[in-house]
């Protein structure tokens, strides 16, 4: 999920930043480039600029008062692995699904990828209810999950997509009270 990946790029730093450090410059320059964006070579959002492994030969473009650097960094970066199990909190609930938050990013759990049950939305209180347990699924429920689509590539949409239709997957609260109900009837056993 976390990462340490080497990123090679070029970076234009503006005139106002010349009279500082010059790695310090360029550090500042690649934040405001690729922190909270995704790198599609990497396939995952850069998170931090660790550290500068080379700066090459700065040049100027004419029309642009910037020097441009040609960079070799290193950058924390969250990336979305098929078939990890993820935890994270709704922060959407549609008549199709749910959207769930896990690191930066926010991934789909189609209504049919929920539970095995029925499920009906209600869209006054922006809830999902299952017919036969008398659950609901709220936005702020923590959910865990495991993703079983990625694509993150330059020019489509990116999509993660998730099921929560296996053993140990789903609302905490959900999984809490089964694991509850599976221990009273071994008491009563």
């Amino acid at each position: 999920m976390y990462e340490v990946c080497t990123i090679e790029d070029k970076v234009r730093v503006p005139p106002e930043s010349l009279g500082q450090n010059k790695k310090e410059a360029i550090k500042k320059a690649l934040a405001e480039k690729f922190e909270n964006k995704i790198v599609y070579d990497v396939q995952g959002v850069v998170l931090g600029i660790m550290e500068i492994v080379k700066v090459g030969q700065g040049r100027l473009i004419v029309d642009d008062p910037c020097i441009h650097y040609p960079v070799k960094f290193k950058a924390l970066v969250f990336k979305p692995l098929l078939n990890e199990v993820v935890q994270g909190q709704v922060v959407d609930i549609t008549e199709f699904g749910i959207f769930v938050r896990f690191g930066p990013i926010d991934a789909l759990c189609h209504i049919s990828q929920i539970t095995n049950e029925y499920l009906s939305y209600d869209r006054k209180n922006v809830t999902l209810f299952a017919r036969e347990s008398k659950r609901s699924l709220k936005i702020g429920h923590i959910v865990r999950a495991r993703i079983i689509g990625v694509s993150m590539k330059r020019g489509e949409n990116n999509k993660i997509l998730l099921t929560m239709r296996q053993p140990g997957l789903g609302p905490l609260e959900w999984i809490i009270q089964e694991r509850q109900e599976k221990e009273k009837k071994e008491k009563k056993k």
